[in-house]
C-alpha cells in the first residue's frame, strides 16, 4: 500500500519557481528540492539566485539559477529553454513574481499602472502559456500561481489598487487555465497568502501600529511565518492534490473569513 505522505514527493521532477531571490519565492524554492524535485530558481537579481542554490545545494537539493523578467516573452522563452536544456521539461510551476508599490489610486500614474499588470498578471500568463505548452505535450503538469488575499478583498488602509486588480487577475485566471486544461492533464491551482514578513511587507512588520492593525484583524491573531506555506504550496505542486484544479488556497491565518 502507497504511504499517505509519498504523494507530496516530487523525485525525479523538474520545477520551476519565478521571483525566487527573496521571501515566499526562497521558501518555494526550499520545499520543492527538500520534496526532491530538481529546481529552477528564477528572479531579476542573479547574486540573490546564486545565494539561494548554494543554500539548496548545502542540503543535498539541486538546483540552478537563471536570471528572467518575467514581463518579457523573450527572457521567459529563455528560462524554459534553459530548465529544459539543464534538467529537462518542467513538471512543476511555481508563479510568484510579483511586486507592489503604496500609493492612493488617484496619484497613481499610468505607468505604474501597467507596471504592476506587466510582472504579476501578464508575467504569469506567459510563464503557464510557456511553460504550460510543455506540459499539454506531456500530459501531465501541475501549475501553482501566487495570488494574495487582495485578490479577494479590499485593504483600503494599504492603498494598492494596480497590486489588488493584479492579484484579482491572477485568481480568476487561474481558473480560466484549470477550465481550459484540466482534460489535458495539466493543474492550474493558486495560494492566496495573507500577511508574511517578505521584503514588500517588511515595513508592515516593522511598525508596532501596523502590526497592531494586522493582528487586530486577523483570526489567528498573528502574521504567518514562511514556513506556513511550504505545506500548502507542496499539496498543490504535487500528486496530493491529484484531484485539486482551480482551487485557490487561501494560507491567512482567516483574514478573508471575517
Amino acid at each position: 500500500m502507497k504511504q499517505p505522505l509519498d504523494s507530496f514527493r516530487l523525485d525525479g521532477r523538474v520545477a520551476v519557481v519565478t521571483g525566487a531571490s527573496s521571501g515566499m519565492g526562497v521558501t518555494f524554492a526550499e520545499a520543492l528540492a527538500a520534496a526532491g524535485a530538481r529546481v529552477v530558481v528564477a528572479a531579476r537579481r542573479l547574486d540573490k539566485l546564486r545565494e539561494v542554490v548554494a543554500g539548496i545545494e548545502r542540503d543535498g537539493g539541486v538546483a540552478h539559477a537563471v536570471a528572467c523578467d518575467v514581463s518579457r516573452e523573450d527572457e521567459v522563452e529563455r528560462l524554459v529553454a534553459e530548465t529544459a536544456q539543464r534538467y529537462g521539461p518542467a513538471d512543476v510551476l511555481v508563479n510568484n513574481a510579483g511586486f507592489t508599490t503604496v500609493v492612493a489610486a488617484e496619484e497613481q500614474s499610468a505607468a505604474d499602472w501597467r507596471a504592476h499588470l506587466d510582472v504579476n498578471l501578464t508575467g504569469v500568463f506567459l510563464c503557464a502559456q510557456r511553460f504550460g505548452r510543455g506540459m499539454l505535450a506531456a500530459g501531465r503538469g501541475s501549475i501553482v500561481n501566487v495570488a494574495s488575499v487582495l485578490g479577494f478583498v479590499a485593504s483600503g488602509q494599504i492603498r494598492q489598487a494596480a497590486y489588488a486588480a493584479s492579484k484579482g487577475g491572477v485568481v480568476n485566471l487561474t481558473r480560466e487555465l484549470a477550465a481550459q486544461w484540466a482534460r489535458r492533464g495539466v493543474r492550474v491551482n493558486a495560494l492566496a497568502p495573507g500577511w508574511f514578513p517578505t521584503e514588500m511587507t517588511a515595513d508592515m512588520f516593522g511598525d508596532d501600529r501596523s502590526l497592531a492593525w494586522m493582528r487586530s484583524r486577523t483570526p489567528l491573531g498573528r502574521g504567518g511565518e514562511l514556513s506556513e506555506l511550504a505545506g500548502p504550496l507542496l499539496f498543490l505542486a504535487s500528486d496530493a492534490s491529484s484531484f485539486v484544479t482551480g482551487h485557490i488556497l487561501t494560507v491567512d491565518g482567516g483574514w478573508t473569513i471575517v
